[in-house]
């Protein structure tokens, strides 16, 4: 190919890619999705006058992928990860392998072979940080809940470059064995252990030293020399380069000049990513998009509902507010750049047909639609799903928060109590899913060895794998139990005389009475359905390959949970009435009246559970003045519930939301300290008293 053909294809991809997105942009759309329509325009599978050359574009898209990555590994630290916190990491394990889990059912629905709906399922679960970033960045929004949702995509791309790995593995013909499966996982592990342990003695250090000599041009060479040398050590290892860059991001960043450094990369990352999203386009025949309108229904389908319900559960879970968690789900719903790396990998390894390529882009073309509309609107979408909780729900909403805000500040000693039983509950689950895979790849060499019929050999199989899984199972469900205990504990101690003979072994006489049972009970079950739920979902992505819809049964028992949790939330309503009921016979009878604090004080001893209670008094100038609970919708907007109202000698125990607020009104709230604080500004009251749990710790027994 000559230079100056190289030049004129160049112009015609640089050129067309231009105008489209300049269109794009006039009509308020997304410029990647300009881009995959700009490599229609001038790819093999139209009729226009001028083609490009699939081989030159390929070439260059090829950077694109490797600047994408490094791009993404500069703006994450090692450190970072500890900061965004473990309640992220398991809403994003949580919501990738529901998404992955219910796209790879579709896809078997559809005919797709079981390799090929591991790859179909994986094109589901990622989210893309560049729309997500791109989007906010158009809102002017920073902090609050966008903090949350960046913290979550920082471990989906974490878990997206593991799955690349992974499947780059599958795709070579390393096989979906457990055997198989665990010596790829185990090369995996050990080629990125050395890296990251040589790197981290060199790397930070080298590009410290570089950064010192004050030349902006050496130091842009050296972050490329480092990102596009990984990329090939890991490409001669077998693994995709899109790791190698990844890592290379990684390390660049612990020098602590990450910013600076993908400032001056972004331009070569926005051209050659460009490039990427043109070769994408180039590759797809518009009459396969046609072919798979239905298949793209379905996935999009997959991605609209369940990725804003995999986020907003497991955000929710870990103590996000029910705003917040809502919102940030509805901000993840869509899929980007890495759904056509994914799918790529299954179509050249031969695992996956060619129509899945067409299949993601089509996912991508309309979630990349929604998604930005479904930002915009995101705290009104919110909002209005809040309101329409029911009303022991939301109760118990605004008490977990404000417990599991709680719980954080005191993680450390959390940690303590429960690190021991943590570790053996992994152990067991890893030992679950080892014994389900190896069952289903056993089974037909039993059968052939036995020379029994299918029936007959599955029958044995099944008995076998299940009487083999039943002790760890037990061992699972106890120290789920085990560790929700000891969470709800530290948030609501027992009472001192039960904690001691409990720690005696002695039998509990029948004076004693623990008033914090019902609250306890609550937030031991609630914890009880989180942590299952997040083992659950990733067991039924990890074994539905093998066992099929086996793996629903644990789906079954998720739901069976959900129930009980239920029936715990209703009872403890009874005792928030009970206790709204005494909260306010204290603010008017307080035992002495001169400190208005003191009737708070002894809330936390009378009603465990009920700490973290504000009292704000309405003035003149509120803006709450007239209104009802109904009108300012207070719950919903801040997440938090007004549990009594005290109004001169009289007031209400748990209001209706139809009651008006007047001046002078003391209202009790409670909920998180974010959500009362958000509350006081929307009422413009002043906090008169505050109560806030005793951070002092027992040592209840194990």
């Amino acid at each position: 190919m000559t230079g100056t053909r190289v030049l004129l294809e160049l112009v015609a991809v640089l050129g067309t890619a231009a105008f489209v997105t300049l269109l794009f942009q006039v009509l308020r759309l997304p410029a990647v999705l300009g881009y995959v329509v700009a490599g229609l325009m001038i790819g093999p599978h139209v009729p226009f006058p001028f083609v490009a050359s699939p081989g030159l574009v390929h070439v260059l898209s090829d950077l694109g992928v490797i600047l994408l990555m490094f791009a993404l590994g500069l703006e994450l630290r090692i450190s970072t990860l500890a900061r965004v916190g473990v309640g992220a990491g398991l809403t994003a394990l949580f919501e990738v392998a529901l998404c992955l889990t219910v796209g790879a059912l579709v896809a078997g629905a559809l005919g797709f072979s079981s390799g090929e709906a591991v790859f179909a399922g994986a094109c589901v679960g990622i989210s893309s940080t560049m729309l997500v970033a791109k989007a906010f960045e158009d809102q002017g929004w920073k902090g609050g809940f966008t903090e949350a949702v960046f913290a979550i995509l920082v471990f989906e791309d974490l878990i997206a470059i593991m799955l690349i790995a992974v499947l780059t593995g599958l795709a070579s013909g390393a096989g979906l064995g457990p055997i198989d499966l665990a010596i790829t996982l185990g090369k995996l592990a050990g080629f990125l252990a050395v890296v990251l342990v040589l790197g981290l003695l060199s790397i930070p250090r080298f590009v410290r030293t570089i950064v010192k000599q004050g030349r902006g041009e050496t130091v842009l060479i050296v972050a490329l020399g480092i990102c596009f040398g990984l990329a090939v050590i890991t490409d001669h290892f077998g693994y995709p380069v899109a790791l190698g860059a990844f890592v290379a991001g990684l390390l660049v960043a612990e020098s602590g000049h990450g910013h600076d450094i993908f400032e001056r990369v972004r331009p070569f990352r926005d051209v050659f990513a460009m490039m990427f999203f043109v070769s994408i386009g180039m590759s797809i025949e518009p009459m396969q998009l046609a072919d798979n309108i239905p298949a793209i229904g379905l996935f999009t389908a997959v991605v609209l509902v369940m990725k804003p319900v995999g986020v907003a559960l497991g955000s929710f879970a870990s103590g996000r507010g029910i705003q917040t968690a809502i919102r940030s789900g509805i901000s993840l719903a869509q899929v980007g750049e890495l759904s056509f790396i994914i799918a790529g990998i299954g179509i050249a390894g031969r695992i996956a047909r060619p129509s899945l390529l067409a299949i993601a882009v089509g996912v991508t073309c309309v979630t990349t639609l929604t998604s930005s509309l479904l930002i915009k609107r995101s705290d009104t979408i919110a909002s209005s799903i809040a309101e329409r909780l029911p009303g022991r729900i939301a109760t118990f909403v605004s008490f977990y928060e404000g417990w599991l805000s709680r719980l954080r500040s005191r993680e450390s000693v959390a940690w303590k109590r429960v690190r021991r039983p943590t570790f053996v509950l992994i152990f067991d689950v890893a030992a679950i899913i080892a014994i389900a895979i190896g069952g289903a790849i056993a089974s037909p060499y039993v059968m052939e060895s036995i020379g029994l019929s299918r029936k007959i050999s599955t029958a044995i199989t099944v008995a076998v794998v299940v009487a083999a899984i039943i002790p760890f199972a037990i061992g699972v469900i106890r120290r789920v139990a085990q560790v929700s205990r000891l969470l709800s504990i530290i948030v609501i101690p027992l009472p001192r005389e039960i904690e001691h003979q409990a720690a005696a072994a002695v039998t509990m006489p029948i004076d004693v009475v623990d008033l914090g049972r019902a609250p306890r009970r609550a937030l031991m079950l609630m914890l009880e359905l989180a942590i299952s739920t997040v083992i659950a979902v990733p067991v039924m992505a990890l074994t539905q390959p093998f066992v099929g819809t086996g793996g629903l049964v644990i789906g079954a028992i998720v739901l069976v949970l959900i129930a009980i949790t239920y029936r715990s939330i209703v009872d403890f309503t009874q005792h928030v009435r009970a206790g709204s009921e005494l909260i306010l016979e204290l603010m008017h009878h307080p035992a002495d009246p001169e400190h208005v604090e003191q009737p708070f004080e002894k809330i936390e001893a009378v009603l465990p559970g009920f700490g973290g209670l504000v009292s704000v008094t309405l003035g003149e100038a509120s803006p709450a003045i007239g209104k009802s609970l109904a009108e300012l919708n207070l719950r919903a907007r801040t997440g938090a519930t007004v549990l009594a109202i005290s109004r001169g000698e009289g007031g209400f125990a748990t209001p209706t939301p139809t009651e008006p607020l007047r001046a002078g009104d003391v209202l009790a709230l409670t909920g998180s300290d974010d959500a009362l604080a958000s509350a006081r500004q929307l009422v413009g009251g002043v906090a008169i008293a505050a109560v806030h749990a005793d951070t002092s710790v027992s040592s209840p027994s194990a």
